[in-house]
């Protein structure tokens, strides 16, 4: 069969997951992108310029069906092209009724507004893990209750009805393979989220200046995008840190990136919000292990034999872990193969297949 993947926000996870499907995938995805920048205007105008452009190069009749994910307004889309559209598919990244907001965004109702009618509008909607899912399903009706009359009931109950959850496939390949015993000494720790405001680095930072008080020592590898100005507390980091600073900033070569990946002993996360936590899975592939919140999603991703292990409560508790793996990682030593290899189970050759058989499902509508 042949689908158009359309991604109006072509970077980060988004980028990754549009291109390892259409490379991975048993059919044929053709994928439009526009970069990744402005996803407020993405949301509000890439439909109305799509709807002008699409057909000068991409005949829309001639797909079995659409892929779009979450920052689009689908129902605009839908409307100015008429009857062309064949059956759409609607990817949850992350949506805007459940994102922290930061202080003074007055944007959130209209932007979550669009999410739940391209939800309504989409023939089947992907969540990207059941605890997304179930957080923005139980958001629609107390979102829509902030208008001031003729609420719409039954909203989250039509959109549930055509919704499920596959993971997002992880593309790591040929620079795979982990090396198990060649780890940094002392052991090197992986940032590799996104500089913004929800991954929460200021707890992050704030464990480590507290490990370094103690003597405690460690080497950084601050990765991850930053739209934008460098976050002061990266910035005081380079400082306070120093020449434990191994690596500062995004890493654009892929190849390069999974090297770092590779020398990693630790990889940890302090996100207010995350629905998925794709640079986590990849961190333990290539053999990092986990220090993640005992919330969001990562009690869903994470083997529940590794939870005690892996997952903090508090900040304490985040505090005490850390420093028991940076007084003695030997003891971790035959903990990170084999966690390596159950999460393997997200690489795209063990997930492509599932996605296939959704879109055959769809373009059946």
């Amino acid at each position: 069969m042949k689908f158009l993947f359309i991604e109006t926000f072509s970077v980060g996870s988004h980028a990754l997951f549009a291109n390892g499907l259409a490379e991975n995938s048993a059919h044929t995805i053709d994928v439009i992108e526009m970069p990744g920048e402005n996803f407020r205007w993405r949301m509000l105008g890439a439909a109305l310029y799509l709807a002008d452009h699409i057909d000068a190069d991409y005949a829309i009749d001639t797909y079995d069906g659409i892929i779009v994910s979450d920052l689009f307004n689908l129902t605009d889309f839908v409307a100015l092209m008429g009857q062309k559209c064949p059956p759409i598919l609607v990817y949850f990244h992350e949506n805007q009724l459940t994102y922290p907001r930061p202080p003074g965004d007055k944007s959130v109702f209209l932007l979550g507004m669009i999410n739940i009618t391209t939800a309504l509008t989409a023939d089947r909607v992907l969540f990207n893990s059941e605890m997304h899912k179930e957080a923005f399903l139980e958001a629609v009706p107390e979102f829509l209750n902030r208008g001031r009359d003729f609420t719409p009931m039954g909203v989250a109950e039509k959109i549930r009805l055509k919704s499920d959850v596959l993971y997002p496939g992880i593309s790591l390949l040929p620079l795979l393979e982990a090396d198990f015993q060649k780890r940094t000494d002392p052991p090197l720790i992986i940032w590799n989220h996104r500089w913004g405001f929800d991954k929460n680095h200021q707890l992050f930072f704030h464990v480590l200046e507290t490990l370094q008080d103690r003597g405690l020592d460690f080497r950084l590898a601050l990765m991850g995008e930053n739209f934008g100005k460098i976050p002061e507390e990266f910035e005081q980091a380079q400082k306070t840190f120093g020449d434990k600073v191994v690596q500062f900033g995004y890493v654009p070569s892929r190849a390069e990136y999974v090297r770092w990946l590779k020398k990693g002993s630790i990889v940890i996360s302090t996100a207010t919000q995350e629905n998925f936590g794709m640079s986590v899975i990849e961190a333990m592939i290539a053999g990092c292990l986990p220090l993640l919140p005992d919330r969001l999603s990562y009690p869903e991703i994470l083997p529940e034999a590794f939870h005690d292990q892996f997952l903090y409560k508090n900040k304490h508790d985040l505090t005490e872990k850390l420093a028991g793996m940076l007084s003695d990682m030997k003891v971790y030593e035959n903990i990170s193969k084999p966690l390596a290899r159950k999460m393997e189970s997200f690489l795209w050759e063990n997930v492509a297949d599932s996605y296939d058989r959704m879109l055959e499902k769809m373009a059946m509508l």
